[in-house]
């Protein structure tokens, strides 16, 4: 008797081994993030700094985009090329609210106080740190999902570190365009990390098509 493949399952891929544990991984980071949120947010305020306070909304950035994996993970090849690519929209967030910021202040930056952002971006450190840690070992288990999360946690730590050099200099030189430029900085890195996840999920999209016997455009 001939096997046939059902069609509803023609682009649904191969189930991920390692899917129970990279759920359990994304929701823990889910957890941390969003508790951190409040702490880095609350200090940004007091401490008047624009990159910190973009830093802060990363933090939700970074709680949506592991529940979104968390949600997702079950789903076919083409609805997870779809998660992707909304995942990459959602990386631009916090660059649009450190780009709306950083215009605000342009014709009057003022230098932020550098103690407690120094505090806040070591906590973030940490947390960034152990989430990029959870998610190493299962980047590549989620396709565009994990690598999303993978690559938001890693970014997350350079700008902290970023964060407490601009405030080095800050001391130095009394100034608020150290935060201002450190904002441009973060938006770079935002938009490379979209681009990245955007590019596996286009390849997510292709191969979906091709399991589905659809010709490649």
């Amino acid at each position: 008797m001939e096997h046939t493949t059902r069609p509803s399952d023609e682009n649904r891929p191969p189930a991920d081994v390692g899917a129970p544990l990279l759920r359990r991984t994304v929701l823990v980071v889910a957890v941390l993030n969003f508790s951190y949120f409040f702490v880095e947010f609350s200090v940004a305020l007091v401490a008047g700094s624009v990159s910190l306070l973009a830093d802060s909304v990363d933090f939700l950035e970074d709680t949506a985009i592991n529940l979104l994996i968390f949600a997702a993970l079950g789903w076919p090849l083409a609805r997870r090329a779809i998660a992707g690519k909304s995942m990459a929209v959602i990386i631009l967030g916090p660059a649009a609210v450190a780009a709306w910021t950083a215009i605000q202040r342009v014709f009057d930056p003022v230098a932020p106080d550098v103690t407690p952002l120094v505090l806040a971006s070591l906590g973030a450190i940490a947390i960034n740190g152990a989430s990029a840690w959870l998610l190493t070992s299962v980047r590549h288990a989620g396709g565009s999902l994990s690598r999303a999360a993978f690559l938001s946690a890693r970014n997350d730590v350079l700008v902290n570190v970023a964060i407490i050099a601009m405030g080095v200099v800050t001391v130095w030189t009394q100034s608020g365009w150290p935060d201002l430029v450190l904002g441009s900085f973060i938006i770079l890195l935002a938009l490379h990390a979209a681009y990245e996840v955007w590019e596996v999920s286009e390849e997510e999209r292709l191969a979906a098509k091709a399991l589905a016997g659809e010709p490649i455009d």
